[in-house]
């Protein structure tokens, strides 16, 4: 223990040495950080042109194996997701120092990259979509960490719901993909794009896969979600939004962009979408005043300008939408921890609500600092090189002269942007105006900050020494999604040319947009936001209303604790699905009951003069004894047909029964309450009407000729390999004896569920109804 009087060592030990879930973080973090080393081998034999691919047949009848495939744009995501998950999870480790439950969110945090992993290397279209749900399903479990806060589970079942659906459509479009071109292999559906683009069901094909891009990287109308999913905890926020979910959908266009794009149909789909959401998070990331809002729809505009590079779809724009990709993956994993540790360590989350932190927490404000940098996109950092490419490929995009400037408009707006939203996060709470008294703030330690300036530091290295990553990492990349190996000339030298002047004045407006930031310019600015009244969410919210209403009105009418009104509408319902067919098929001869023998029909006789003493009884006993008249008279039938052993199983069944309904009737009022005649003839016109089809559907099975592919087999191996001469019993304890331990196992868990629950029963409630029935 340190000495009392020693505060100063005390801070120090606290910055450098980590502690409790802080080291707990650096362990964990030894995962992502073995992951990144083992795909850094493979920089260089990609780079040379291999592309290495692993599988295992899974169920080869349907074309589906367990298939890895490594290639430049599989390991551009597969660096990301695991170098920034590394520095995530250190971050996690600091930033989750005083919860609870910090191994359960690391659980969740590693299976979510392993999610990520396998959605980017997945080689098979089915194996692609199964970590994509995967995906979907962590991501949720991370959004609703926070599960006693109302916010974080709206904001998790908003999210599964979003991309779920997504999720759905991303499947049939697979699905249909692989029937059309007989390839369900990624790396053999990329030499198919010819024969799938002249197939009919191409645009079904293309449509159902974008819908699933769209709705998994926010893109309008889809967008909504993910500036709510800020409810999440921050270290679920930096890498949601840098690295891996919310780059899944891009990952996807980009994959299928030799079998799928290049189309008219592409083109206006991608560009259109993807110039929508460009303006929407422009627009309304300079809306909002909480620092994550802030970040999360300038996200938001990012993905809406990578959609639109991919929808442009030359060679410079293919390589500018990867390169920022890159850009974007580094400064706003940044900021995002910035703004994690302003909030955890001030407890305010409203970027005009701080200021002059910049002297109690200077290495923090480095980060931040040098995140807006490149964030706004000024030479060295290497989001310049990504502006200024992305500018040179809507300049020159081989489009008609008015939708190249419209694009380029777009991206000169989202550029603008980012500038404000950079300064809103990165400077204005360490160099703007103090708005609140200061509070007692100190430096946070190393494990802390080192995410975030790590993440600013690889911005600035990444432009400097540009020509490695060009060569080594985009052109790979660039080469899987083109074909071929773009031409790509990136220099951190300004031209005096169209693109350097965009570029400034994108700078310049941006600052000129955060000096005019305040209450009055968002009040006025926001008077033009009408999607919570009319938008996507407000349609969501309508949706999710309008199924629960439907929900308890279908509930109360259906789900009323009647159970005769229970068979009745299964009883309807089953009617209604094979009535139909049976009509088609028509009445069946059935043989004469004079083949019959006499007491088989007194037997039948015997056994609806039964059915019709239960139908008409008053008494409840009589009712139970009719069915257990009826149920005896069955047992009798099974006897006379050769077949004891349904006959005992009957047997025991129909006592048990009896048995048990006497106990119960016994602690029921003596006072019935029988239903009326009008109820009385609905519910016996249904019992015929569903008599009658199972006979009838019977009749027609027994008239069919048997086709008996299993019973001989059965019969000449029930006594060689199980050593018994019973076939039925053999099927049921052999052959399929695990079924009939499944059955004994629900049938158990049953039995204990029914013992639990009348064990909850108070013991004075059950006094009283043991006096009552006594």
């Amino acid at each position: 223990m340190l000495p009392a009087g020693n505060p100063q060592r005390s801070s120090r030990r606290r910055f450098l040495i980590p502690r409790g879930t802080e080291a707990w973080g650096w362990a964990v973090a030894s995962i992502p950080i073995a992951l990144s080393v083992f795909f850094i081998r493979y920089i260089g034999p990609v780079a040379d042109g291999w592309a290495f691919r692993f599988g295992l047949d899974w169920f080869p009848s349907l074309g589906v194996s367990f298939s890895f495939y490594l290639d430049g744009l599989s390991l551009l995501f597969a660096l990301l997701i695991t170098l920034i998950g590394a520095l995530v999870v250190l971050y996690a480790g600091a930033y989750m120092a005083e919860e609870k439950h910090s191994g359960r969110f690391f659980v969740y945090l590693l299976a979510f990259m392993a999610a990520m992993l396998g959605t980017v290397l997945a080689d098979n279209a089915i194996t692609l979509f199964l970590f994509w749900e995967m995906t979907t399903v962590t991501s949720y479990l991370l959004i609703g960490f926070n599960h006693r806060e109302a916010v974080s589970r709206a904001a998790a079942r908003q999210a599964l719901l979003v991309t779920g659906g997504g999720g759905l459509a991303l499947l049939t479009g697979l699905v249909l993909l692989t029937q059309v071109s007989g390839e369900s292999e990624i790396s053999a559906l990329l030499l198919q794009g010819e024969d799938v683009k002249a197939h009919a069901a191409y645009p079904a094909i293309l449509t159902l896969v974008l819908i699933g891009a769209f709705a998994k990287s926010a893109q309008v109308p889809f967008h909504f979600w993910l500036p709510n999913a800020m409810a999440a905890p921050t270290p679920v926020s930096a890498y949601l939004h840098s690295a891996t979910m919310v780059k899944a959908g891009i990952y996807l266009m980009a994959r299928l962009h030799p079998v799928l794009g290049g189309t008219p149909a592409w083109e206006a789909a991608l560009t259109t979408v993807g110039g929508l959401t460009v303006v929407a998070g422009a627009y309304m990331a300079v809306t909002r005043t909480d620092m994550k809002q802030v970040l999360a729809y300038s996200t938001v505009g990012a993905l809406g300008l990578f959609t639109l590079l991919l929808g442009v779809g030359s060679p410079s724009a293919v390589a500018a939408a990867l390169l920022y990709l890159t850009a974007h993956a580094l400064y706003k994993g940044g900021l995002f921890m910035v703004a994690g540790i302003l909030r955890h360590e001030t407890g305010i989350g409203e970027a005009d609500a701080l200021g002059g932190l910049w002297r109690a927490m200077p290495l923090t404000a480095l980060a931040g600092g040098l995140a807006f940098l490149s964030k706004a996109g000024l030479p060295p950092f290497v989001t310049f090189l990504a502006k200024e490419e992305t500018f040179a490929a809507t300049l020159s995009a081989g489009l008609s002269t008015p939708l190249s400037w419209a694009i380029t408009g777009a991206v000169l707006l989202v550029s603008i942007s980012f500038v404000a939203a950079g300064a809103i996060v990165g400077i204005l709470p360490f160099f703007g105006r103090r708005t609140r008294p200061d509070g007692d703030h100190r430096e946070v330690s190393f494990t802390f900050f080192l995410g975030p300036l790590t993440l600013s530091l690889a911005g600035l290295a990444a432009g400097i020494f540009h020509k490695p990553l060009e060569t080594w990492i985009l052109s790979p990349a660039a080469a899987a999604v083109l074909g071929a190996p773009p031409d790509i000339h990136m220099t951190l030298l300004p031209h005096a040319d169209l693109k350097l002047v965009l570029s400034g004045v994108a700078v310049a407006a941006g600052l000129i947009v955060y000096r005019l930031w305040s209450h009055r310019f968002r009040t006025v600015v926001s008077r033009l936001d009408v999607s919570d009244r009319m938008g996507p969410e407000a349609a969501y919210n309508f949706a999710l209303r309008s199924v629960r209403f439907a929900g308890l009105l279908v509930g109360c009418r259906l789900q009323n604790g009647r159970l005769r009104q229970y068979l009745l509408l299964v009883t309807v319902a089953a009617l209604a699905l094979v009535g139909g067919p049976l009509l088609q098929m028509g009445i069946p001869r059935i043989g004469s009951a004079a083949s019959a023998y006499p007491h088989e029909l007194g037997l039948a006789g015997i056994m609806l003069a039964a059915v019709v003493l239960v139908t008409t009884a008053r008494s409840r006993m009589t009712a139970i004894a009719a069915l257990g008249a009826l149920g005896y008279g069955m047992t009798l039938f099974f006897f006379l047909f050769s077949a004891p052993d349904l006959a005992m199983t009957q047997l025991g069944i129909e006592t048990l029964s009896v048995i048990l309904l006497v106990l119960a009737i016994y602690r029921l009022p003596s006072r019935s309450r029988f239903i009326g005649s009008e109820r009385r003839l609905l519910h016996g016109a249904a019992a015929l009407t569903a008599g009658a089809a199972v006979t009838v559907l019977m009749v027609h099975v027994l008239s069919r000729p048997a086709t008996d592919r299993i019973g001989g087999y059965f019969l000449e191996n029930s006594y060689r390999l199980a050593h018994g001469k019973n076939v039925v019993n053999v099927i049921l304890v052999d052959f399929r004896g695990i079924d009939t331990l499944g059955e004994i196992t629900v049938l158990s868990l049953a039995a204990l569920g029914v013992y639990a629950i009348l064990r909850l029963v108070p013991r004075g409630e059950k006094s009283r109804n043991e006096r009552s029935a006594s």
